[in-house]
């Protein structure tokens, strides 16, 4: 069933049937003849109904089609088809008018009207025209004329021409090549090449040829405006120094215009409205009135069962919450909005506080920009969890770290906590709350276990509980639901913002290692960024990987490693230091297993075993590919930061040599030599170390050099 009938006839009939069919929006297109219908686009939006109707017909195909807008495209000079189309309208509006017991609980079923307006008000800039009342004064003025008669009033008034023989065999007919119309030129005696059987719009060369082609000596016409091909045909008469006959006025009621018809229909019909909410912690009495009001007029809700179970929507509810089944969704009522305006997604807490409604709302804004889905979508906030619950406890969180505890790998929660006085903490469940005990009463590094842990229960909900607990005590909680914890710092660590550990404090036994002075400098020209993505070669002790990785507990680090000795030590570092979680050791010879791992943002290479070229050659293979498995740019993309230390002479040479071949910039040479005090006896003398070349630059995609800046 379709809430937008259009009767065409013209031009800009099917014009708006293009336009409804570009934006998935259904509607009837009422024909006269098949060759209406020939001419419109297959279009699974667009349904065709060929066949004269009389104002009765009419009616009764507006209640069949449960018609809510009606389009009157028709030709301007096709009064009573108009006069028929309004009559069926206002008998139909007064069958189904809304009583007044009925105006408070019931929707008016009245059909809207609209009327094409076309600009006929054109004017003629030629001089031999001569203008009549009707096709009968024109037909009775052309008995006095001479030669062939080029009539483009189409074949409905053709009879009119044709009752005399004199102008029936001078006439040559521009008519639709439909049946209907060839018909009524044989009908009325007008055969073979006098008829014209073309559909338009026609240009003034074209009118030019058929001019000259059928020796034409005057040219008949209605002021059918700029649509109807009014002044390419005035053109061509102008050039061609015939005169104009035009026939009466447009007796068009004021409408619209295409483009304002156009711009109602995408305002108001089939058009979705989306709207992303968050309800809070779940208690009705903590939820805003902005989205209860939401709530209200929603034809559908769609989110988690639990959030959806006890609202209730005017059509439907759907226990849907993933980006994929939604946007799904979206399109199949997209079809359906004659009874589907405004959707309802559901989110808890607050839309803008670790929700999943950033992920749908770009998913949404990308289908509406894309034109795939006809739409507006808009978010409504809620109240978060911690802003309830620093309320409850009289504190502020605007001093606070906040996480939540999904995603994030154990050993920086700890990390997270240790630096800050105050952390709020969303959990998934009581086996979150019992592994923070865990982490909090077990930490070594930072003095967790003076931490103190406040417990938010089911807030909102009656049986919210808050409560104070040691770091022991949250391990032994055992009730389901849902959990929120604030954990209070009495000692917490300033943050190092600079690499600073000794040589001493790694175990380093036999295996080579990057000495204190050197790495600093090295981890300095990385130019790591609190997410990075870092391949270490040749990790040795892994003095590199743990340095960067205590940087930022988003820096993930993989340390390459093909001795297994030093593989091992770099692990037991690695877990002495609590940074086991941020390191991935790796027992292999560089480059080997690099394409099993994600594109990196920066490497340092400190050994290289003699495979430089081969290390950096498939680095670069991993910035050819711009896309992740999830569709996102990887990082590393636009490139990726170098660091190289070299020792030997014969390893520099061979930087000296890559820097020319692969496509790099910011190409910096740096050799740092750097010397100790030792006591010896009653003296301190400098003992200097074997100088190191530290080269950094960043490697780019693509086998083309860029000029260095």
């Amino acid at each position: 069933m379709s809430k937008i009938l259009i009767f065409a006839g013209t031009t800009e009939g099917r014009k708006l049937s293009e336009h409804l069919c570009e934006r998935g929006i259904e509607h009837t297109v009422c024909v006269a003849t098949e060759y209406g219908e020939i001419v419109l686009h297959e279009n699974p939006f667009a349904h065709v109904h060929m066949g004269r109707m009389d104002s009765e017909g009419m009616r009764s195909f507006f209640a069949e089609q449960k018609c809510k807008l009606i389009v009157d495209a028709t030709h301007p000079y096709a009064a009573i088809v108009t006069e028929n189309i309004k009559q069926a309208v206002y008998a139909f509006n007064e069958a189904h008018a809304v009583t007044d017991n009925q105006a408070d609980s019931s929707i008016s079923e009245n059909i809207e009207y609209v009327r094409f307006k076309r600009d006929t008000d054109i004017s003629a800039d030629y001089d031999n025209i001569r203008y009549f009342e009707d096709n009968e004064a024109c037909a009775k003025a052309l008995n006095n004329t001479d030669g062939n008669i080029l009539l483009t009033t189409g074949s409905k008034e053709l009879s009119v021409y044709c009752k005399t023989s004199d102008v029936r065999e001078r006439l040559y007919v521009r008519v639709l090549p439909g049946l209907e119309s060839i018909s009524l030129c044989m009908h009325n005696d007008i055969t073979g090449k006098h008829i014209l059987a073309l559909q338009g719009p026609f240009s003034t060369q074209l009118n030019e040829a058929l001019i000259d082609q059928y020796d034409i000596r005057c040219l008949v016409t209605k002021k059918s405006g700029a649509a109807g091909g009014f002044i390419e045909k005035i053109a061509a008469a102008k050039n061609k120094n015939i005169p104009v006959y035009i026939v009466g006025q447009s007796v068009q009621d004021d409408g619209m215009s295409f483009e304002a018809v156009c711009e109602y229909i995408d305002r108001k019909y089939n058009k979705l409205h989306i709207m992303l909410a968050g309800i809070g912690m779940g208690n009705d009495a903590c939820m805003t009135k902005a989205v209860s009001d939401a709530i209200e007029s929603a034809d559908i809700i769609l989110g988690a069962s639990r959030m959806i179970e006890k609202y209730s929507a005017k059509i439907d509810k759907k226990p849907y919450y993933l980006a994929e089944q939604i946007i799904h969704y979206l399109y199949e009522i997209c079809a359906d909005t004659a009874k589907i305006s405004n959707v309802l997604i559901l989110f808890s807490g607050d839309t803008g506080f670790y929700s999943g409604s950033k992920k749908l709302y770009l998913a949404i804004k990308n289908e509406i920009s894309e034109g795939k889905l006809n739409a507006d979508v808009s978010i409504l906030p809620g109240i978060s969890s911690v802003s309830y619950m620093a309320a409850a406890v009289g504190e502020t969180y605007n001093d606070a770290y906040i996480c939540s505890i999904h995603g994030v790998k154990l050993s920086n929660i700890t990390s997270r906590i240790s630096h800050h006085a105050k952390t709020f903490m969303l959990m998934s469940g009581v086996k979150d709350v019992n592994m923070l005990g865990h982490l909090l009463s077990s930490d070594e590094r930072y003095g967790l276990q003076k931490c103190s842990v406040t417990v938010g229960y089911q807030l909102s909900y009656p049986d919210e509980n808050i409560s104070q607990l040691s770091p022991q005590e949250c391990t032994k909680l055992k009730r389901e639901g849902l959990y929120i914890c604030m954990i209070k710092n009495p000692n917490p660590v300033a943050k190092n913002v600079t690499p600073q550990l000794s040589d001493a404090a790694f175990i380093r036994e036999k295996v080579p290692m990057t000495k204190e002075e050197i790495r600093h400098v090295s981890i300095c020209k990385l130019h790591l960024k609190s997410d990075s993505v870092l391949y270490d070669v040749g990790s040795g002790t892994g003095s590199v990987s743990i340095e960067c990785a205590r940087l930022s507990p988003d820096i993930f680090v993989f340390a390459i490693e093909q001795k297994e000795e030093a593989a091992n030590l770099t692990k037991e570092n690695a877990v002495r230091l609590g940074l086991s979680d941020q390191i991935v050791v790796i027992n292999k010879k560089a480059p080997e297993g690099f394409e099993e791992l994600p594109t990196p943002t920066h490497v340092f290479i400190g050994g290289s075993s003699g495979a430089l070229s081969d290390i950096l050659s498939a680095i670069q293979k991993k910035l050819i590919v711009k896309e992740n498995t999830k569709g996102k740019t990887d990082k590393a993309s636009k490139g990726v930061r170098v660091v190289i230390n070299a020792v030997s002479l014969e390893t520099i040479a061979q930087i000296t040599k890559l820097i020319q071949t692969y496509p790099v910039k910011h190409v910096q040479l740096t050799q740092i030599q750097a010397s100790r005090a030792h006591k010896l006896g009653s003296y301190n003398l400098m003992q200097a170390q074997n100088p190191v070349l530290i080269a950094s630059f960043n490697l780019l995609p693509g086998d083309k050099m860029e000029a260095d800046e």
